[in-house]
């Protein structure tokens, strides 16, 4: 048992960090790949053809090449070894003239060379199959001291043999040692991908597009703009995808424009009741109950304009470009008209594409927010090519880090961080959030430089 225990101990060490490795090889590659689907998809289409194209240029020249080559070059060697035995079989032909003829029928050039050293040996060209080859066949079929040139003259090649009284020298077409069809092999080869891949690319770009206007219609839907040129195009499933995303986009806005529309069904009926309470409390008179009425009934009125608010949102009303610097201006004169101290800085270019009305509602009630608990107020926008950013800082009590989530629910109410003398209907922030979340972003609170609490309104641009 022993034994076993161990063993799989071994295999289960082994296997964890077998998997380990493997997953630090997929992050590796991960972080080595292209982010973008037309760039995965080229690399998807090239990666394949360059391996079938190696594949088989290796193949080409390993099998036909090689094979080619070392055939070629054996049978010029047979006939050099072919020329000494007719030299060393007929020393009556003094002046070589038959040895001469019959050399030149078996397309090779011979003269003889005086009896001495061989030259050096020569420089070797990069890719040397045909000297191997060459070098092989000779020393195979000949056994004697020979020395080769394959690079001095392009078209001919050089063999010198070393026989008993003088120096064989033979010239030989190159093309008849060499299967010379490379260049033209790789000519090939690379014109022909070349062609594939911009007729890819052309493609794919096509393919490419009708995803890329499905994210931007997606993405203007989102920030709460309309994408009114948006239609289905492209392949099936990304016209069944933009389909979708149409028949999605209406029921979300159908939905909306029913509530809306009950809404304003309640909110008439409710203010018609409280329009008749306040008739009926001016025509009873005064009096310390009276005036407790008309306050409730007053807040009441606010009471149901922020459900209302809250529940009808920024619906019905278009995104267009807003002067964010006027904006953050105009909320620093009501926070100083209420008697606060407030400041506004602007960095960047101020004209933003929102919803006029209620972005400026959202930080509006960011800033009353601020004002409810606080003397001062520093308000900063900042826009960069990505996002817009607003803060608000305050020097009040600020909000528990584990409560700045949970005051962003509807009707919630803080008793020991803020003050609630001054009513509310815990919607403020609520509808804050919603309205940043409709232009595709969201709204974050920490805590202030100025000892209170900070809210930064951040949404794509």
């Amino acid at each position: 048992m022993s034994t076993l225990d161990s063993g799989l101990t071994l295999i289960k060490n082994a296997s964890q960090r077998v998997s380990k490795a493997n997953g630090w090889m997929g992050n590796a590659f991960k972080s080595w790949m292209p982010t973008g689907l037309y760039a995965r998809a080229l690399l998807i289409m090239i990666v394949p053809m360059v391996i079938l194209q190696t594949v088989v240029a290796f193949v080409f020249m390993e099998r036909h090449w090689n094979t080619v080559t070392r055939r070629l070059s054996a049978a010029v060697v047979s006939d050099i070894a072919a020329l000494i035995d007719v030299y060393k079989s007929y020393p009556q032909d003094k002046d070589r003239a038959q040895l001469r003829r019959i050399a030149q029928k078996l397309q090779l050039v011979v003269d003889f060379l005086p009896a001495g050293d061989m030259p050096p040996p020569g420089p070797k060209p990069f890719f040397s199959l045909l000297d191997q080859t060459l070098s092989v066949q000779l020393g195979r079929q000949i056994s004697r001291p020979f020395w080769i040139d394959t690079v001095g003259k392009s078209n001919l090649v050089e063999i010198r043999v070393q026989l008993d009284d003088s120096v064989m020298r033979i010239f030989a077409q190159r093309s008849a040692a060499y299967a010379s069809n490379s260049e033209i092999f790789i000519f090939w080869m690379l014109g022909t991908s070349t062609i594939l891949l911009i007729v890819a690319v052309l493609f794919l770009r096509n393919q490419i597009k009708p995803i890329l206007r499905l994210a931007d219609a997606a993405e203007s839907f989102g920030k709460g703009r309309e994408a009114p040129n948006f239609r289905p195009r492209g392949a099936r499933e990304v016209r069944r995808a933009a389909q979708a995303f149409i028949e999605m986009k209406a029921r979300v806005e159908r939905s909306i424009e029913q509530r809306t529309a009950m809404l304003a069904g309640v909110s008439h009926d409710l203010r018609t009741i409280l329009t008749r309470f306040k008739l009926e409390l001016a025509l009873i008179g005064e009096g310390p109950e009276i005036d407790a009425m008309r306050k409730d009934v007053d807040e009441m009125s606010m009471m149901l304009e922020d459900y209302l608010a809250f529940a009808r949102g920024d619906s019905g009303e278009v995104a267009q470009p807003t002067d964010m610097a006027l904006a953050l201006e105009e909320l620093r004169s009501d926070a100083e008209r209420h008697g606060h101290t407030a400041t506004v800085a602007f960095h960047g270019l101020p004209v933003v594409t929102v919803k006029p009305a209620s972005f400026k509602r959202c930080l509006a009630n960011l800033v009353s927010n601020a004002a409810r608990h606080a003397n001062t107020i520093s308000i900063t926008g900042h826009r960069d090519h990505r996002y817009l950013n607003i803060t608000v800082d305050d020097d009040g009590p600020g909000i528990p880090a584990d409560m700045r989530e949970e005051v962003f629910k509807p009707f919630l109410r803080l008793d020991d961080a803020r003050n609630q003398d001054e009513g509310g209907t815990g919607l403020g922030l609520a509808i804050a959030r919603d309205i940043a979340r409709s232009h595709g972003g969201d709204i974050m609170l920490s805590e202030s430089p100025m000892g209170g609490l900070r809210a930064v309104v951040r949404v794509p641009v």
